[in-house]
């Protein structure tokens, strides 16, 4: 299971724990941890107000991408969360997680920040925070992405 406020109206979606996370049971921790921190700032939202999780509920040998099967087992898990947590707003971090929750074309590079409506769900993506420490000139356009997600916030909220 994720972490946070059970009531939240915003969830994050990643691809699964990396070795650290899966050791501490927390989501997000180390540099990318920072940077998630940074971002959700930088909107005025703090991990107290979110709830975050992953498709994947364990760390993959090798740090490789989740294979499809590992996907198709620990989605069941997601689908609780998201029937438990009830969110307004469905956030996905990264375009393994885009491709399982949003569409499987989806293209991280072309469509981070667009929204969809589905079944009473707002969904984005946005590039994964380990994607920002592999190439920062991808920074402030996901600072914009977490920009339009607090407008969302504030609209759905009225």
């Amino acid at each position: 299971m994720g972490r946070g406020d059970l009531n939240s109206r915003i969830m994050l979606i990643a691809e699964a724990p990396g070795r650290m996370e899966d050791e501490k049971g927390i989501p997000f921790v180390g540099r990318s941890g920072e940077i998630l921190d940074e971002l959700l700032k930088s909107v005025s939202l703090s991990r107290d107000e979110i709830y975050i999780t992953n498709i994947n509920k364990c760390h993959p040998p090798g740090n490789r991408d989740p294979e499809e099967a590992e996907q198709q087992a620990c989605m069941p898990f997601l689908k609780y969360e998201t029937a438990l947590i009830r969110p307004k707003i469905m956030v996905c971090l990264g375009r393994i997680a885009a491709r399982k929750v949003i569409a499987t074309g989806f293209r991280i590079s072309r469509e981070h920040g667009t929204w969809i409506e589905r079944k009473g769900f707002f969904l984005t993506a946005v590039y994964h925070p380990s994607a920002l420490l592999r190439d920062p000139s991808k920074v402030e356009e996901t600072r914009r992405d977490f920009q339009e997600i607090k407008r969302k916030l504030e609209e759905l909220s009225q």
